[in-house]
């Protein structure tokens, strides 16, 4: 069983504030070529320096979230175990209370000669049955059928208790694994805040750092357009990249068959009376418990319901809450997790890289946007995995949500 130190732990170096070159240093490396081959190599190191804390930021992220994601599975994996001992426990503890009283009732009718009250006594303590049959004369008096009655008493009261230890062990287990997870999944939040913030410091850079390289590569004096060359480059690129993301969410919900498609019930992102909304379109294609899995070929958990949706289509918060985690979580590929209140928190699974609208902290209300279908982590095509998590363990999301008025699928 992994540790919280082994979960948490990451090679994260020191982030060292880096040294720009101004537009200034350029004009002044031009006094020589010595001191212009020696600018260019210094901005060649930085431009190279952005890139590599990119890459290792986002593959600190993508580890950690590795490793969030094994906890969780670990944590909802004993939580059913520990459901499953304490509900046996429970039946065997039934059990034996009416085995103990059916045994004393029956000693009682048979055998009573004011000697006090033998159903009490045997429900009392019926480890120590024998001897207070025994003290009542009644040992020698005690028929096959009674004996019988008696031992079963005691055989189930044994396995009650034996069950009961079991369940308080696994538990205690459930405890720790939630502390891991809880660990985990703030180190993978943590490495990917970081990941965004280098790829923030790249491309605010990088433009300007190229268009710096390009005036002395090319031997020519800087002029006042090339001090705006950086801004209006990087400006362009961020429109450019609007423009494609929002053409391609156009394009998917132009695509998508008036109502929401086949199966698709609750119409999404409309928010009924009880405050819930359908958290995305389409049917559903793997329901919530134990299966092979199609990528692992391992039985495990599947500790949501998966809802086929094209690419690039719409997920809505299924209610209001809070963000507590939207990064990378290992074979849910990019994640979102909101908490509710009452201890119920829903989670959004396998969303398009660059398709997570919100961050953690931020407040969402039921039916706003927060991200859009994708088929990252461990997915084998476009599909939202959703689930519904009460007290940090994961439940079958269809009856939660019938019951708020929203029909999955």
């Amino acid at each position: 069983m992994a540790t919280v130190g082994s979960i948490v732990a990451t090679d994260a170096q020191p982030v060292q504030a880096v040294d720009y070159p101004s537009w200034d240093d350029v004009k002044n490396a031009r006094s020589s070529e010595a001191n212009t081959v020696s600018e260019i190599k210094r901005i060649q190191d930085v431009l190279a320096g952005l890139r590599a804390e990119v890459e290792r930021t986002q593959a600190e992220a993508i580890r950690l979230g590795e490793a969030y994601q094994e906890a969780d599975q670990a944590f909802q994996e004993q939580a059913l175990k520990a459901q499953k001992l304490k509900g046996q426990a429970d039946d065997a503890a039934l059990l034996a209370t009416q085995s103990k009283q059916r045994a004393g009732e029956i000693v009682a009718q048979q055998y009573r000669s004011g000697n006090g009250d033998v159903t009490t006594g045997l429900l009392v303590n019926a480890a120590k049955a024998d001897d207070m049959l025994y003290s009542y004369g009644m040992a020698d008096k005690f028929t096959e059928q009674t004996a019988g009655i008696y031992e079963k008493a005691v055989l189930d009261q044994n396995t009650a208790q034996a069950l009961t230890d079991q369940a308080d062990i696994a538990q205690d287990v459930l405890e720790k694994l939630k502390l891991e997870a809880e660990a985990a999944a703030a180190a993978a939040q943590a490495a990917a805040d970081a990941a965004a913030v280098a790829v923030t410091e790249q491309e605010e850079n990088e433009a300007t750092l190229n268009a710096q390289l390009t005036v002395l590569t090319e031997r020519r004096m800087a002029t006042e357009a090339d001090y705006n060359t950086g801004v209006a480059v990087r400006a362009a690129e961020a429109a450019r990249r609007a423009a494609e993301a929002a053409a391609a969410r156009a394009a998917a919900l132009a695509a998508m068959p008036a109502g929401g498609g086949a199966g698709s019930g609750t119409p999404a992102g409309v928010v009924n009376q009880s405050g819930w909304s359908k958290p995305t379109y389409g049917g559903i294609t793997s329901g919530y418990g134990n299966r092979l899995n199609p990528v692992s070929h391992v039985w495990r958990l599947h500790a949501g319901t998966d809802i086929s949706s094209g690419c690039g289509r719409p997920i809505y918060a299924a209610h209001a809450g809070t963000v507590t985690y939207a990064a990378p979580n290992g074979s849910y590929g990019n994640f979102i997790l909101i908490t509710h209140g009452n201890s119920t928190d829903t989670a959004y699974g396998h969303i398009v890289n660059g398709g997570t609208l919100v961050s953690k902290g931020q407040t969402v209300n039921a039916g706003d946007l927060i991200a859009y279908v994708g088929s990252t982590g461990g997915s084998t095509g476009c599909h939202l995995h959703f689930e519904v998590r009460i007290g940090g363990i994961t439940t079958d999301p269809v009856p939660y949500m019938r019951d708020r008025g929203v029909t999955l699928g």
